[in-house]
């Protein structure tokens, strides 16, 4: 039973970010997943501070918060001050984390119940000693699979109500500045979800591994079509495959189980791709 509650919340994580990863992709904006991940722990630790509990909506809040401020740093000086957008996003990110490390190591060192070994690398085995049960003895799951759960809801809500939106912002935002709708609120509204899918994820395969969950299904679809509805769904499919053959190679090479299922990922994109060339070269 445990076995299939890690593959449920993994898939989870999975889906979540396979939909956030194709818009990622498609405005050539990877990285500033592997930035908000890392930027968002100050916004973390400072939340904790008030709240006392890890488990406390306010953590949420803030990392999405942090997430936004990031793509607004970002933004500014890209645009403003004229930095290349890679060095700009090197900056912002190296600069929070750096602020975040030293808040747990220094300034709030015993305040603060964090460990940073957790955030940067999760431990997808761990989730189910924080287990749900009621009636002191009927085990519904491990707390992970139902948070991984409500950010499901919230991402594919969200991105089915604002979909011509998001859509718009990938493909052609000029065109919608030119109508007169405010993409800027749009390309927020999508760094404050990347925000949320990668803080509810770091318990489960941490900070750094959750850029692999983003990207790489999102770009091994891409390889295949360019139809957004189809990118979706190829998206979701490579990194839901992932994680189920990822696993069980886990289990059976007796290694590090997120680490499995990212290089499944890897492996399908690079069998993709060869895939995608054979077939252009016959045509």
């Amino acid at each position: 039973m445990n076995d299939l509650f890690i593959i449920l919340t993994a898939s989870l994580v999975a889906i979540n970010a396979a939909i956030l990863g194709v818009f990622l992709v498609l405005r050539k904006m990877s990285l500033i997943g592997d930035a908000i991940s890392h930027a968002v722990l100050p916004g973390i630790v400072v939340a904790y501070l008030f709240s006392g509990d890890r488990t406390s909506p306010l953590l949420l809040l803030a990392a999405a918060f942090t997430g936004v401020l990031t793509a607004v740093m970002i933004e500014w000086l890209s645009k403003k001050v004229k930095i290349q957008s890679d060095a700009a996003i090197g900056i912002t990110y190296t600069l929070l984390f750096a602020l975040g490390m030293i808040m747990i190591s220094g300034w709030f060192k015993g305040n603060v119940d964090i460990d940073l070994d957790c955030v940067l690398y999760g431990d997808i085995a761990l989730i189910n000693l924080d287990k749900i049960i009621i009636d002191q003895n009927l085990y519904l799951g491990p707390r992970a699979l139902y948070i991984e759960l409500a950010a499901a809801i919230v991402v594919i809500t969200i991105t089915a109500i604002g979909f011509k939106g998001f859509k718009l912002l990938s493909f052609n935002r000029d065109y919608g500045i030119s109508l007169g709708i405010k993409m800027g609120n749009w390309h927020f509204l999508m760094m404050a979800m990347v925000s949320l899918v990668t803080v509810v994820s770091f318990e489960v395969v941490g900070a750094v591994l959750v850029i692999g969950f983003l990207i790489i299904p999102a770009a091994t679809a891409q390889l295949l079509t360019h139809k957004l509805g189809n990118m979706l769904a190829l998206s979701i499919f490579f990194g839901v495959i992932a994680v189920v053959i990822g696993y069980y190679a886990a289990v059976w090479m007796n290694v590090s189980i997120t680490g499995a299922m990212i290089s499944v990922s890897g492996l399908l994109f690079f069998i993709v791709m060869l895939f995608v060339v054979i077939k252009s070269k016959q045509v």
